[in-house]
C-alpha cells in the first residue's frame, strides 16, 4: 500500500478539454502510436514540443539532427552552407545528402552541443537563400565523446 502512495506522489494531474473531434483524433492517435493511454500519449506530444522550443534544455548539452531541404542549383548555397557547417564543427558531427527531385537536396546533420548553440546553428542555415526547409529535432540523451579537438594542430 505504502509503495502505490509513493508512486503517486511523483505525477501531476491535469484536467483538459477537448473538442468531440480532437478527443477522437487522440484515441485514433493512441491507438495507431500504440500508448497505453491518452495520458502517456498527450505526455509524448508535450516532452516533444518542450524539445522542439529548445526553451526547457537553455545551454544543456543534447544531441539532435537538423534536416535541410535545399535548392543545390542557387550560386554560392553549397558553399554557404559548408562554411557555417565548418564554423561549427565541435557542434556538427556528421552529415548525409540525399538527392531528391529537379535540384533539390535533402540534408541530415547529426548535431551535438549546447541546445541554443544548436538552436542557433539550424536558425542559420534555414535563413540562407535557396533553403526551402529546415528543422531541428533535439534529444536530451547525447553521444558519448568522439575524439576530443585538440588545441595542437599538428598533422600526422
Amino acid at each position: 500500500m505504502e509503495r502505490k502512495k509513493l508512486k503517486k506522489e511523483k505525477v501531476k494531474r491535469i484536467s483538459v478539454s477537448l473538442s468531440p473531434e480532437v478527443y477522437q483524433d487522440l484515441d485514433k492517435y493512441t491507438q495507431t502510436k500504440g500508448f497505453q493511454s491518452r495520458s502517456q500519449a498527450i505526455s509524448e506530444m508535450i516532452n516533444q514540443s518542450l524539445i522542439a522550443s529548445c526553451n526547457h534544455y537553455g545551454d544543456d548539452t543534447v544531441a539532435g539532427t537538423i534536416t535541410l531541404v535545399y535548392d543545390e542549383s542557387r550560386i554560392g548555397l553549397l558553399e554557404n552552407i559548408s562554411k557555417i557547417q565548418r564554423e561549427y564543427i565541435d557542434e556538427v558531427i556528421s552529415s548525409q545528402h540525399v538527392l531528391l527531385e529537379d535540384d533539390n537536396t535533402m540534408e541530415v546533420l547529426l548535431v551535438q552541443g549546447p541546445a541554443s548553440k544548436l538552436r542557433a546553428i539550424c536558425d542559420r542555415l534555414t535563413s540562407c537563400k535557396g533553403v526551402r526547409t529546415g528543422n531541428l529535432a533535439l534529444t536530451s540523451i547525447i553521444m558519448p565523446p568522439i575524439h576530443p579537438r585538440s588545441n595542437n594542430s599538428s598533422s600526422i
